[in-house]
Parts: C-alpha cells; sequence; structure tokens
C-alpha cells in the first residue's frame, strides 16, 4: 500500500490523463507515419516507435496500479505531537548547527527540490515516531549524523 497526500494522488492522475491523451496518440501517429514507409522488417523509425510505446504503456500501467494501491492521507488528521508520513519536520544538525526542513512523503511524491523526502530514505527513517526535542541518530552513506527535532507541523 503506497500512502500519499491528496495533491501527490491528484498529481499522478493528472500525469495519466497526459500520457494516455497527449504522449500515446503522438506515438500511435509515428507509428502509423512509419508504417506508411514501408517494409516494416527494416524500418529503423518503426521499430523505435513501438519501443516508446511500449514504454510508455508500461509507465502507464506502473502510475495505474500505483494509485490502484494508493491510501490517500488526510493532512487534517495528521498529528504534531510525533513524525509521521506527512509531517514538515524543521530539524538541527547537532554537529553543524545547520538548520533544515523537511515534509515526509511516499516515495512517488518525493521531490527534494521541494523539500519532500521519501519516507523511505534513511532520514526519514531515523525521524518517524521522534518528539520535539528529540535528537535522530542516524547512519547516512556518508556516516552517522545526529539531527535534534525543533519543530513538527503539517
Amino acid at each position: 500500500m503506497a500512502y500519499m497526500s491528496q495533491e501527490g494522488y491528484d498529481k499522478i492522475r493528472a500525469e495519466i490523463k497526459h500520457l494516455e491523451e497527449v504522449e500515446r496518440p503522438e506515438v500511435i501517429r509515428q507509428i502509423q507515419e512509419a508504417r506508411e514507409k514501408g517494409d516494416l522488417s527494416e524500418n529503423a523509425e518503426y521499430d523505435a516507435a513501438k519501443e516508446a510505446q511500449g514504454k510508455l504503456e508500461t509507465k502507464i500501467a506502473e502510475l495505474k496500479a500505483l494509485l490502484a494501491d494508493a491510501k490517500i492521507i488526510d493532512t487534517s488528521k495528521v498529528q504534531t505531537d510525533v513524525v509521521q508520513i506527512l509531517s514538515k519536520v524543521e530539524m538541527k544538525n547537532v554537529r553543524t548547527g545547520m538548520v533544515m526542513t523537511y515534509t515526509l512523503v511516499s516515495e512517488s511524491e518525493a521531490n527534494l527540490s521541494e523539500g519532500k523526502i521519501s519516507v523511505a530514505t534513511p532520514i526519514a527513517q531515523g525521524l518517524l515516531g521522534k518528539k520535539v526535542g528529540d535528537v535522530a541518530t542516524i547512519t547516512i552513506p556518508q556516516g552517522v549524523i545526529e539531527l535534534e527535532i525543533l519543530n513538527i507541523s503539517v
């Protein structure tokens, strides 16, 4: 089961719609255009278009399966006493003093440039269940870091 916000769910639905209504017709047009050029056994354009169609259909199927298995979390019911999925966590690196804020989201919604990290990451796993004032000791590929929880919000 994939937990996600309504926003993440809607974003994936929009992507599926775009793939089905914009990209799929374009790939079909490319296949038809390549067919019109004659012998399909030696037609590189046809082979490329069919490969693109296969990748597109696989992506659509994967996204639909993700939505079929999705459980939407009502953000109004997310508690702020402990870190959990959809929590926005302000934390300080104990060693460097650097303060950062991340929102813990499903893997499909993760986007570091938006400050959203997957709950499957080592940092998120180390933060889950912690309270304000707790220090999480987390092993990451670069070593061990200690993060003090400063604030939890939604």
